[in-house]
């Protein structure tokens, strides 16, 4: 298990600050959440510590690695194996079945055909949709397409999951089990760190952030219940 901790980082387009300097540790074994309007630099900060954009100051420690000094490759190469991306579009490619969509970055890797089917089919099993690997996107509902998303996120060796606004097109009733799987997989050694709008977030969360202007701000566990009452 292994944390990700943020060190005076910040990111800036020219005088905007979508991100204004912050040093944080989103904890292993921990699902962190992130609360803050559109526009606020949730999704910024995600892209920073997947190694998708490039911070302006501050270094992105995971393991003995700083992301942020990676070469573009070397930072793809890290999301193959050790960090998943989940975005508010899950991508899945709607010609593949469940089960080669998942299977598909696994092999693209180098992994053999045998092992990407196994490890593919045990991350389907950890997010409690194994029965649906030989059916297709569009005969399954989007609940379950999420559920591939994330499963596709943590086929194999990784154990970083960045969630980006994962419920943002479920009913309550997929977005509690959405958020009941992402505080299980925290169990299973799992390090998560969600963005969302979705108050029912708090509830499965062992840290609360809220991000404002680039901003990020912990809150306190005396001031959750009031931060939940406030987004219903």
């Amino acid at each position: 298990m292994s944390a990700i901790t943020l060190d005076n980082v910040s990111k800036r387009y020219g005088d905007v600050h979508a991100l204004r300097p912050l040093s944080v540790e989103f904890p292993a074994g921990k699902l962190s959440t992130i609360f803050g309007k559109s526009g606020s630099g949730k999704t910024t900060l995600l892209s920073v510590i997947a190694g998708l954009l490039k911070p302006t100051t501050g270094a992105i420690w995971y393991q003995d690695k700083d992301i942020a000094a990676l070469t573009k490759d070397e930072c793809a190469a890290l999301r193959r194996t050790d960090i998943g991306v989940v975005f508010q579009d899950h991508n899945i490619i709607n010609e593949l079945t469940v089960l080669e969509n998942v299977r598909l970055p696994l092999e693209a890797n180098g992994m053999s055909r045998t092992a990407a089917i196994t490890a593919s089919e045990q991350a389907l099993a950890k997010v409690s949709i194994g029965h649906l690997g030989r059916r297709f996107p569009a005969e399954i509902s989007g609940g379950e397409r999420q559920r591939v998303g994330i499963a596709r996120a943590i086929a194999g060796t990784r154990t970083v999951l960045l969630a980006d606004e994962p419920s943002g097109a479920l009913d309550s009733e997929n977005s509690t089990k959405l958020f009941e799987l992402l505080h299980q997989l925290t169990q299973e050694g799992s390090t998560v760190l969600c963005v969302t709008h979705d108050p029912l977030a708090i509830q499965y969360s062992d840290q609360v952030f809220s991000m404002d202007a680039g901003v990020l701000s912990l809150i306190s566990h005396h001031d959750i219940s009031q931060t939940y009452d406030f987004l219903r």
